[in-house]
């Protein structure tokens, strides 16, 4: 009778956003005892292995080849090797290669374990001083403008703190487009460079920030959190109103004012009541 050789496991490996510090305990530990380290980018991770004196036999597994290699991650696994995947900085599949491959390896039912460490989400959003009690992860927006105006229009509305991710060629552009579209006035938080020798935290508004931003050359280099307040009920409430009177301007112009009212609150849920003095004040009466 043959004995099944224990699957091996993959490990999914935070490692520093910056500081190196900041990788635990288990992390080092891991990474010594698993076979075969698949990395983002080999050179990144070689630095870091050498720095903490762990040798490994690095495998590069990246958005170009990661479906490619999944057969060839399942077979080391099947013969029992273990394994762990490690993006250049923070925690892997955040904005970083690695759901392809664990999605295909959870549906075959391999082991995949967490080993938590930095993520520069939440480095960011436990300094920036917004809600976190529910926030909304965009990652990078579009590089092209129209995708990228187009993603943040659609978050307009949004109540929730929006955290983005953003690089040094980028920035700017993406500071003046929300700008345009959010408003001068909304709050915003930027990190950059968390934890590293020149990290720089900046609060204020969306102009303060292009204005911050656009001061200092160095204020664009490096990487980004960029954390957005969410729409704030008054300025909702301010929206609807405009709406309701758009609503009811058109209604009272082909219609009687007390049927418009009627159709106006039919549309919107308003009281009628108060439907109907506004749309006589529209008309005049």
């Amino acid at each position: 009778m043959s004995v099944k050789k224990p699957q091996g496991t993959l490990y999914i490996v935070a490692t520093p956003i910056g500081n190196l510090g900041d990788i635990t305990h288990r992390a080092i530990e891991t990474l010594k005892k698993v076979d075969k380290v698949c990395a983002e980018d080999t050179r990144n991770t070689r630095k870091l292995l050498t720095h903490f004196g762990i040798q490994a036999d690095l495998q590069a597994l990246h958005d170009h080849n990661e479906i490619a290699r999944i057969e060839q991650v399942k077979g080391w696994l099947d013969r029992g090797d273990h394994i762990a995947l490690v993006s250049d900085a923070g925690t892997p599949l955040i904005s970083d290669p690695g759901y392809h491959l664990v999605n295909a390896l959870g549906d075959d039912g391999y082991k995949i374990e967490p080993i938590p460490g930095a993520s520069a989400i939440i480095t960011a959003l436990s300094v920036a001083g917004l809600p976190t009690d529910r926030f909304s992860f965009e990652g990078f927006l579009p590089a092209k403008s129209v995708g990228r105006n187009k993603a943040l229009q659609a978050n307009l509305k949004e109540v929730r703190t929006q955290v983005y991710y953003e690089s040094s060629h980028r920035i700017a552009k993406t500071i003046e487009a929300m700008l345009a579209i959010f408003g001068g006035e909304r709050k915003v938080v930027l990190a950059r460079e968390l934890t590293k020798m020149f990290e720089q935290i900046y609060r204020g508004d969306l102009a303060g920030l292009q204005a911050w931003i656009n001061d200092d050359a160095m204020h664009q280099k490096g990487e980004f959190v960029l954390m957005l307040a969410g729409q704030v009920q008054d300025e909702q409430t301010n929206e609807q109103t405009v709406a309701v009177e758009s609503l009811l301007k058109i209604l009272v112009d082909e219609l009687p004012v007390k049927q418009a009212a009627g159709l106006a609150a039919k549309i919107t849920g308003k009281k009628k009541n108060e439907l109907y003095k506004l749309a006589m004040s529209l008309k005049g009466e």
